[in-house]
């Protein structure tokens, strides 16, 4: 059976109806799934399976049966170590009807059925009795709900809700707490990822500075936790102010409380600074002397132990709705909020704490709008002064007095910067968004606060919808994008303005200058460090076979993905280059979108020893013939071929579905590949041969 999916072509800009699968959307979760990365999680594995071995020998111990509740059992590993371990009964828990009868399967194999029941529901519809779900309350909880915030994937309602229907009083459980952990840092980097700093332009009558609104200035964000590898994060790239400290605990042994609530900490600085970031992670014991424990702290934390890579959980960067100076020794209070879901956080000075009282717990509202436009990513991107310089570089060598000027992107502030270099005298300078409520909120405030409001039109219209009367019957002569747009997740998808630029062709002068003139798809093969486990079969886990899973998994990638690339900032995710990099693709903005496919075959040889897991692709634009951006490599900063990459874009990669390790340079191999663009639909298809 066939059903019909709307989408918004990301490249095209077109909307399409497209003919599926009744079971793409599951082959699309399966393929994208992250249960590779957690079964391959070695440390995460012993520590639970030795949690489980200590509780079910616990409940022995009290004369009694050890019953075994798993909620959220994916794969039924959990469960399969219980039983292992002696527990009479375990009722493992699903509501991924797929993965359930996965486990059903895996438990089968494993020769658990006569001791696990694979139940596809909600935890908060199983029943307890002789003829429900479960025939008693279980005395032993074991999950794995947990997020790199901790309580992200409703770890703390699942939890309340089992305590009162479904574990016994006094139960043991597997976590048995987890501890969440902070640590007050200055950061110009990461604080480039909140608000957008001012930015300098030296213009032909002076230096100018454009500056953020101040709606911004005071903008708590949003309350979405910025996840990332702290591990790639140099120390050279953060100042602590503070010691580690505990911000909350929570005991899954006993009943647990979802609803909204603050916790207080007080802290002394260690250094004087302009308080801005609070880094977060937590760890979880498995047992209640905390003996076992899992801990997801960053390298600077615990520099002797050996760090176990993991994509499942990470650590979290919180931003304070203010950068806060604190002095050396001057104590001040930290509070967290938090809601079901998610945490956020506040810092007052102590003194300031102890008048004002409680605190109240309401989530942040981004106020700006830019929270609401732009990812963090995007926020390092606009404030990247090196990226900004070039296109004022290049801005200043086409705008004149005369210009005309279009500008297409999203939230973007090349419309401000083209105005600054000269389009002053220019009657309008126009611009055109995709995203049009936030951009035009955001850009309003913009243009007040740079006091441009009767200088720059806005117009709230698709390209290919524009009329004369939208220019005042004028000719653009300058047509400029970065290109970004919201809606891009791959690094071609921003080809939209490819599109655009053809859909705007008769409102332009024969003479027009495009900025950029041109862009290049780009592509390298690649050895990762660790990214290849979250599309690596396991087979054997904890001595549990778990093939099953992997098929499954390998048949959602064969359904489609496995032919596609996907998104990753690989700035977070070290690799390094087996071939050179190669250009394969161009396209040139000039001339408007042909009618046939752009293609490219060819092969790379391979440099240097390694395995070679993928392929990397990305972009890179031309602004002028000397000047270009890229959304990809930066350099190879060494003879190893380790990576650098622009850490403001996610990189295409393309995981082939074999590898072929080069072990000497005396006959090292190479790829083939084939590389096409449909100008109809906007995507790329390609495929390698090793």
């Amino acid at each position: 059976m066939k059903t019909f999916c709307g989408r918004a072509n990301p490249t095209t800009g077109s909307m399409e109806w497209l003919e599926e699968a009744e079971d793409y959307d599951y082959h699309q979760e399966i393929a994208r799934s992250r249960y590779a990365d957690m079964l391959h999680d070695k440390d995460r594995n012993v520590k639970y399976y030795e949690g489980i071995r200590a509780a079910v020998s616990r409940v022995k111990e009290r004369g009694e049966k050890a019953i075994v509740l798993d909620i959220g059992t994916g794969t039924g590993l959990l469960s399969m170590m219980a039983a292992s371990a002696g527990a009479d009964f375990c009722y493992a828990i699903e509501v991924f009807k797929p993965m359930a009868n996965a486990a059903v399967k895996i438990v089968e194999k494993n020769g658990f059925s006569d001791k696990i029941k694979v139940i596809n529901k909600h935890s908060t519809e199983v029943t307890v009795g002789p003829d429900g779900d479960m025939e008693c309350r279980a005395n032993i909880l074991v999950t794995e709900l947990f997020d790199t915030e901790l309580i992200g994937e409703g770890a703390l309602p699942t939890y309340e809700h089992a305590h009162k229907y479904l574990v016994q009083e006094g139960c043991e459980a597997v976590p048995h707490r987890a501890t969440v952990y902070v640590q007050l840092v200055e950061s110009k980097r990461m604080w480039s990822w909140n608000k957008l700093f001012p930015i300098h332009v030296e213009a032909e009558d002076g230096e100018k500075m454009i500056v953020p609104p101040s709606e911004m200035e005071n903008c708590p964000g949003v309350p979405s936790v910025c996840d990332i590898q702290l591990n790639q994060m140099p120390s050279s790239d953060f100042t602590t102010l503070s010691e580690v400290v505990t911000m909350f605990s929570v005991d899954f042994s006993k009943p647990v409380q979802s609803a909204s609530t603050c916790y207080r900490v007080q802290l002394e600085p260690v250094k004087s600074g302009k308080a801005q970031i609070v880094l977060s992670w937590w760890d979880i014991d498995m047992d209640p002397s905390g003996m076992i424990n899992c801990s997801m702290a960053p390298y600077w934390v615990k520099p002797t132990s050996t760090l176990q890579w993991r994509d499942h959980w990470m650590q979290c960067v919180y931003f304070l709705p203010n950068e806060e100076p604190v002095l050396q020794g001057e104590k001040v209070c930290l509070t967290a909020c938090r809601d079901e879901y998610s945490v956020w956080y506040k810092l007052q000075k102590a003194r300031e704490e102890e008048n004002k009282g409680a605190v109240r717990v309401e989530s942040p509202v981004c106020r700006c709008h830019a929270h609401l436009l732009w990812n963090r990513p995007r926020f390092g991107e606009l404030n990247d002064q090196t990226r900004t310089r070039q296109y004022i570089k290049a801005l200043r060598k086409v705008l004149n007095t005369e210009s005309v000027c279009l500008c297409i992107s999203d939230g973007s502030l090349l419309p401000v910067l083209a105005h600054c270099l000269g389009a002053k005298q220019v009657q309008y300078l126009f611009l055109v968004f995709r995203s049009v409520q936030c951009s035009l909120a955001y850009s309003s405030h913009l243009f007040k606060a740079n006091h441009l409001e009767d200088k720059i039109k806005v117009i709230e219209a698709r390209p290919e919808l524009l009329k004369p009367s939208h220019f005042e019957d004028k000719k653009i002569s300058v047509l400029v994008g970065e290109p970004f747009f919201n809606t891009s997740l791959l690094p071609w998808h921003n080809l939209y303005f490819w599109y655009a630029r053809t859909a705007v062709t008769s409102h332009l002068t024969s003479s027009v200058t495009v900025l950029p003139q041109s862009a290049s798809l780009h592509m390298m093969v690649v050895e990762f460090q660790d990214l290849w486990r979250i599309r690596s079969p396991c087979g054997i886990c904890e001595g549990f076979d778990v093939q099953t899973m992997d098929d499954m998994i390998q048949d959602s990638l064969n359904f489609r993905e496995s032919k596609e690339a996907e998104p990753h900032p690989l700035w977070e995710y070290p690799c390094k280059s087996l071939s050179d990099p190669q250009e394969v693709l161009t396209f040139d903005f000039t001339k408007t979108v042909p009618q046939h496919c752009l293609s490219a075959e060819g092969s790379v040889n391979l440099l240097r020893k390694g395995r070679s897991h993928g392929a990397v692709l990305w972009m890179e634009y031309h602004l002028d013939a000397d000047i270009s951006i890229s959304t990809g490599l930066i350099q190879i900063s060494n003879e190893k071929g380790n990576c650098e990459w622009n850490p403001h874009c996610k990189q295409a990669v393309y995981f082939f579905s074999s590898v072929i390790e080069s072990e000497t340079l005396s006959d090292p191999g190479a790829i083939t590949y084939a590389i096409s663009f449909d100008t109809k639909t906007g995507e790329i298809a390609m495929d390698f041969k090793l």
